[in-house]
């Protein structure tokens, strides 16, 4: 039997502060609940973003008093539906910050964390640097989310670009895979739809990658286009360059049935790795 659900990714413009983030997402979660969905996708540093200099500098707080982790916590609590924070800024322990990533639940509990592994260190041009763990620390958990819906492989933007991390919840049993992020508008025009359907094709699974759209405070802009993909590799939802709800319907079961026509990973065998030295002469 089919295993629809009803998913919605929120299209967020970066906001420099708690309150602006919430007033940006909060009517585009209702609008989505609204509409049928029975989870919510945000994207990364949903709860705020800027940037100062090369670092970002996104407003952080403790986990247990984040103003915007709190009102999404009453809006599950209020409305029965999951959300994805896909990730805030929350206090680390040595004075940087931590990019977390968090699953709740329908009565508003949390159900998950993930802590973004790999930092987006990178100079694009000679006035473009960005430098994300000169004030973030690092996450060395992968983590896949269980749902009454699916089991939910958890990664953040930069993520995107490893697909030992994707493959490996893959093989632990996600069935979807997601990748909120606030990618940066000139990588995502020429990797951002190639990166995600080459995730969802190897691997098999849903992806669903909610993006920020526009101008970040302080610099940079974010590329949009968040992404619904299914298991095949194709774009099922693309939320273009606007703010707005990005919504579809899947069907959990077209995992197995893609799955049984390319078993890539049950396929996959273990290899050892040699070296040869192309000018050594054969006799």
């Amino acid at each position: 039997m089919p295993r629809p659900l009803d998913i919605a990714c929120l299209q967020t413009r970066p906001m420099p502060d708690f309150q602006s983030a919430l007033d940006e997402a909060m009517p585009l979660a209702e609008a989505a609940v609204k509409a049928g969905a029975d989870m919510l996708f945000l994207p990364e540093y949903c709860g705020g973003l800027k940037t100062e200099g090369a670092a970002v500098a996104p407003p952080s707080a403790p986990e247990a008093s984040h103003p915007f982790l709190q009102a999404m916590q009453a809006l599950a609590r209020d409305r029965r539906v999951w959300i994805n924070l896909g990730s805030i800024a929350v206090d680390g322990p040595d004075g940087r910050i931590i990019n977390r990533g968090i699953m709740l639940d329908d009565a508003g509990h949390i159900r998950g964390r993930y802590d973004k592994i790999n930092m987006f260190d990178i100079q694009l041009s000679e006035t473009e640097v960005y430098r994300e763990s000169a004030h973030v620390e690092a996450g060395c958990e992968a983590v896949i989310h269980d749902t009454p819906f699916a089991r939910i492989g958890h990664t953040i933007c930069y993520d995107l670009r490893f697909p030992d991390l994707w493959r490996s919840l893959a093989q632990a049993g996600a069935e979807i895979l997601i990748c909120p992020a606030a990618f940066t508008k000139k990588t995502g025009e020429a990797h951002w739809h190639v990166l995600n359907r080459a995730r969802a094709i190897e691997n098999t699974r849903f992806v669903i990658s909610p993006c920020a759209i526009g101008p970040v405070p302080g610099g940079g802009e974010s590329y949009g286009h968040s992404l619904v993909i299914n298991p095949w590799g194709e774009v099922i939802a693309d939320g273009g360059t606007i703010p707005g709800v990005v919504q579809a319907q899947i069907d959990l079961d077209q995992v197995v049935e893609t799955e049984a026509r390319i078993p890539s990973l049950a396929n996959e065998q273990e290899f050892t790795l040699v070296s040869v030295d192309a000018k050594r002469s054969v006799a």
